[in-house]
């Protein structure tokens, strides 16, 4: 019997967006990310008469059990097992809202597969067989602050941690839990028309190179002004592509204002977005309260989690 597998969601303060070779998932750039307590999935994988796919408890259909299944038969081929299977996952991240709700699934997906395989393999590997089912799942084998090697083929593209940890408290401020109009890889292919585009990837192992010393010497003002720049270059790339595209919306725009005015009024504390409308705020534990308060003043009925470093993988039974 197969173990329950949990990984938690990362959020990307260099950011991952665009693909070197769709196959294999290989990116453009390398990315560093933050995981995340609070954001999580857990997923089982038994033996089965027939493939199902249940996500909290209700049996998917189409698109979303053929990504799954074909995922699992990609790995299934690769190791030279076979069999149908069934996968049971609960998903405690609004699914397709910007909030990376693919890194933490496929993470869980692939450990759950080499378990139930007994296929072992060390969190390398697993990095790498994660990234096969979603980019940024490579990130969601570890924990803390995680860089995405960009690599060149399969085996030189995964993930590593970094053995630094600050005061750092991440607010996800979930204006939207609908699921984003432009799935992600449409987005990331239709961004690589901006002329922008080429200058962004030019700076890429800079900024890198910038965080992870923002990191290392415990400069909190240096890593929130590096992320929000980081964010605001992947969403001018998406409003200067050909056609351009945005995933804002008028409370995403009122979020960063409310952000840029509590900096002002000596607040620090520093925003990021991901491919949806959500904003999420960095900041340190002494500001969160204050924080919280000032949103839920500005906004009507958001929902707003404190989250602070997650785990890497964690087997549950």
């Amino acid at each position: 019997m197969g173990k329950t597998v949990r990984a938690h969601t990362n959020i990307a303060l260099i950011k991952y967006w665009g693909k070197k070779d769709a196959l294999l998932r290989l990116p453009l750039m390398s990315s560093l990310s933050m995981t995340l307590d609070r954001f999580y999935t857990e997923t089982k994988v038994t033996d089965s008469a027939e493939n199902r796919f249940y996500l909290d408890g209700i049996e998917q259909k189409g698109k979303n059990a053929q990504r799954v299944f074909s995922y699992l038969s990609l790995l299934q081929q690769k190791f030279g097992v076979s069999g149908n299977l069934q996968v049971e996952s609960s998903n405690h991240v609004p699914t397709s809202a910007g909030l990376a709700s693919s890194s933490s699934a496929f993470a869980a997906l692939a450990a759950a597969f080499c378990d139930h395989y007994e296929i072992r393999v060390d969190q390398r590997e697993l990095s790498r067989l994660a990234r096969l089912g979603s980019g940024s799942a490579c990130r969601s084998v570890y924990g803390g602050f995680v860089v995405w090697k960009k690599g060149n083929d399969h085996e030189s593209s995964f993930a590593y941690p970094l053995d630094h940890q600050m005061d750092l408290q991440l607010l996800a401020i979930e204006l939207n839990q609908q699921p984003k109009k432009l799935p992600s890889t449409n987005g990331m292919k239709q961004a690589q028309t901006s002329p922008l585009f080429n200058t962004w990837l030019e700076r890429n192992q800079t900024e890198l190179e910038q965080m992870i010393r923002a990191i290392e010497q415990d400069d909190f003002t240096s890593l929130g002004q590096l992320a929000e720049l980081n964010a605001n270059e992947m969403h001018a790339i998406n409003l200067s592509a050909q056609p351009g595209f945005t995933y804002f919306e008028p409370a995403t725009i009122k979020a960063i204002k409310l952000v840029e005015q509590l900096r002002k009024n000596g607040i620090e504390c520093y925003y990021t977005i991901d491919a949806g409308p959500n904003v999420k705020v960095m900041t340190r534990l002494k500001n969160v309260k204050e924080i919280i308060n000032q949103f839920v003043s500005v906004f009507d009925n958001v929902k707003i989690v404190n989250a602070s470093f997650g785990p890497g993988l964690t087997y549950l039974d």
